[in-house]
């Protein structure tokens, strides 16, 4: 494909994988990523590591790999009251939501975003949300971003579209996702250059990657190792 893309891009698994998603169909792709005083701003760190390793390993993709975007979006924290921007622990709500929830944190991420695909060009624009192996986010949900796709389009009188390529997969077949585009190479940078523990936890190298081990995000990333690892055993075997 000959068009341009913007990746949504935290330093997390799921992030990444998009970014390779994108690297693989897109000629040009330019990376997002949001500073709103995150509980673990770690992730933020990852970044560079992350496109680094990208761009040795991946010598197809280079050329096609763009500017990186950083946005201060630290409203964000004054108005939330979550286990992602407080140092409380991580709990269920009496919503039925765990309390990492930050209310309206991917419609703001995306409508910034869209105001800087839109002046950069870049029509397509890529997040890693996911409603199959997730925390019941409701704005990671289909619905709640196409609504938001054309929310956008209304609002700023451009076609942009909206792609999660994640949104039906589960952990597992993320982690082989990821295979089938980057191969061992890119597994291997997922595991050591990204990271998504809610806690900002580095001290701990499990074989899924770094985290406590214990929180949310930990729990999905490491049961989906786990799966992927037990069916490509299975596979192994037939």
């Amino acid at each position: 494909m000959s068009e341009a893309a913007l990746v949504l891009f935290s330093g997390g698994q799921d992030s990444a994988t998009c970014l390779a998603w994108a690297l693989d169909r897109f000629a040009r792709v330019e990376t997002i990523g949001f500073d709103y005083g995150q509980r673990h701003r770690v992730e933020l760190e990852c970044r560079a590591g992350f496109r680094a390793r990208i761009l040795h390993d991946h010598p197809a993709w280079t050329p096609r790999l763009g500017e990186d975007h950083i946005l201060a979006l630290d409203a964000l924290r004054a108005v939330s009251d979550s286990a992602l921007t407080r140092e409380v622990a991580i709990e269920m709500g009496a919503n039925g939501l765990p309390n990492t929830f930050v209310p309206g944190r991917n419609l703001v991420f995306l409508t910034f975003a869209a105001a800087l695909a839109y002046r950069r060009g870049l029509r397509h624009i890529i997040g890693g949300m996911c409603e199959t192996d997730y925390s019941g986010y409701p704005d990671c949900r289909d619905d709640t971003l196409k609504a938001l796709q054309v929310a956008l389009n209304l609002g700023m009188d451009h076609r942009f579209v909206l792609h999660t390529p994640l949104m039906w997969l589960d952990k597992a077949a993320t982690w082989r996702l990821a295979e089938s585009l980057g191969g061992t190479a890119l597994v291997s940078a997922i595991i050591e250059d990204t990271h998504s523990c809610y806690l900002g936890d580095r001290s701990q190298r499990h074989p899924w990657g770094f985290g406590c081990g214990t929180c949310p995000a930990c729990d999905l990333r490491r049961r989906g190792w786990d799966a992927w690892q037990a069916g490509a055993a299975e596979e192994g075997h037939a």
